[in-house]
């Protein structure tokens, strides 16, 4: 089981490099689908780290795919330039997921 990186960003992509995580860096809508749909089918894939800002290129597919499969969990991770989360986003979170103010 290892972790795969779809980036937006070759910054990003040569970090987790350094750190063992291959990759691919893409841009646009229909090719971050491409590398998510193949990372899925991968059975040696566990982990899929995804940059925010391709996150929010097709936010619906990536959510779809969160909810509907048990493997490989996808998680968004921001790029070097941070990321864009406002300060309270798990105050947000917990809120959302079960309508507790905290």
């Amino acid at each position: 089981m290892r972790f795969h990186l779809i980036s937006d960003n070759m910054d990003t992509m040569i970090g987790m490099r350094l750190s063992g995580i291959p990759g691919v860096v893409v841009h646009e809508e229909q090719e971050v689908r491409e590398a998510l749909s193949n990372a899925a089918k991968d059975d040696d894939i566990a982990v899929i780290l995804i940059t925010e800002n391709l996150v929010k290129l097709c936010r619906e597919y990536v959510y779809d795919l969160k909810l509907k499969q048990k493997k490989p969990l996808i998680v968004e991770i921001p790029d070097r330039h941070g990321n864009g989360r406002a300060k309270d986003s798990i105050t947000k979170y917990v809120r959302d997921a079960i309508g507790i103010k905290i």
